[in-house]
């Protein structure tokens, strides 16, 4: 029969190999995990990839999804091609020497065929070092040959005239540059007062220059119907020394079906009631 000291050391090295395994096992499923995590990939819906290689640049970029790569020496670096929004404030000048700031929100986004220049240059957000220089540049110009009061109220055509010149600019086949939006422009609290009363006045103006027409209008439609009038008596008046009969057509015409009665006056005066006769007939009865 075995020692019992021999039993129990089986058993230690048993025990020791099975832990061995268990550990072996686990190590063997973290290097796997590891190096499928390292040599794949996933691009997010929105986004583009960009392969970097021991630092060289994929001249292709990577669409949306699941891929592989080379593990430990490749990495995806994602870049947007959404649409993507950024406030931006700018300090112009007009043309009659006023300082006018405004806030302005950009609408841009980047072009598929963009992206690893894009990442290259830019290290994938143009904004600060493309869009923002660009877009100040062409407001200032724009705002250049606009008084402070036309910059005010034509705002559609200052942000129409700045957009058209930051594309131009910037670049449309490079990046695209969606639209403009002025949210706000401030002048000077002098200068607004300014601005205001003038509206103001031109206002005024306008209302009595209104009133002033109306007035015209009225006083030749007054003239228009006066001789209207005057001329349809005129005409009547022909036509009755032409036709005498023409009066006693119109009392037929307007005659009710009642016979007047005439009865004589009686004193000095000598005056004559006028009745009709349905009246003296009730009288009768």
């Amino acid at each position: 029969m075995p020692r019992p000291e021999s039993r129990v050391y089986d058993l230690d090295d048993a025990s020791t190999v099975a832990v061995a395994r268990l550990i072996g096992a686990a190590i063997l499923i973290f290097v796997v995990v590891i190096m499928g995590a390292q040599g794949s990939y996933v691009v997010k819906p929105g986004m583009r990839g960009v392969l970097v290689t021991l630092g060289k640049v994929s001249p292709d970029f990577k669409p949306e999804g699941f891929g592989f790569k080379s593990p430990f020496i490749s990495k995806v670096v994602p870049v947007s091609v959404r649409l993507q929004a950024h406030e931006l404030k700018a300090e112009c000048y007009s043309s009659d020497l006023q300082q006018v700031n405004t806030r302005l929100r950009i609408l841009y986004s980047i072009p598929e065929e963009s992206v690893v220049k894009m990442f290259q240059e830019y290290a994938g957000d143009p904004f600060d070092s493309l869009i923002a220089p660009r877009v100040q540049e062409a407001l200032k110009e724009v705002t250049a040959l606009q008084t402070a009061e036309n910059i005010v109220t034509n705002r559609l055509a200052i942000k129409t005239a700045a957009l058209d010149l930051a594309k131009r600019k910037i670049g449309t086949n490079f990046l695209n540059v969606v639209d403009l939006v002025l949210e706000d422009i401030s002048l000077s609290r002098e200068l607004q007062v300014a601005i205001e009363q003038k509206m103001i006045r031109e206002q005024e103006a306008n209302k009595a220059r209104f009133v002033q027409k109306q007035a015209e209008i009225d006083a030749e439609t007054a003239i228009i119907k006066a001789r209207g009038e005057g001329e349809s008596i005129e005409i009547r008046g022909k036509a009755l020394r032409a036709h005498p009969a023409f009066i006693d057509l119109q009392i037929i015409e307007k005659w009710d079906g009642k016979s007047p009665l005439v009865i004589g006056g009686t004193g000095a005066s000598g005056d004559n009631i006028l009745l009709p006769l349905g009246d003296l007939q009730r009288t009768k009865r």
